[in-house]
């Protein structure tokens, strides 16, 4: 018997932002994410492995992660 198992991660967008981005300076839309990272059993996603927000600048492309209380606050805006 064998079993097929793995992780597969999904990103949600909660949201676009205008801030000024930390790496280029300029003000920019910047896209509020969530990633959840699951264990999959024979394909079928079970539970949550991992749980990570992120900002990404569109002028620059770079990304830093955010803290869940601070994307909570962002995506209330």
């Amino acid at each position: 018997m064998f079993f097929i198992f793995g992780l597969r991660t999904a990103l949600h967008r909660l949201g676009v932002l205008t801030r000024t981005c930390p790496n280029c300076g300029n003000t920019a839309a910047q896209i509020l994410t969530k990633r959840v990272t699951k264990f999959s059993l024979f394909f079928i996603p079970l539970f949550p492995v991992r749980t990570r927000y992120e900002t990404q600048c569109t002028f620059c492309g770079a990304a830093y992660g955010v803290s869940r209380s601070e994307a909570d606050q962002l995506a209330v805006r």
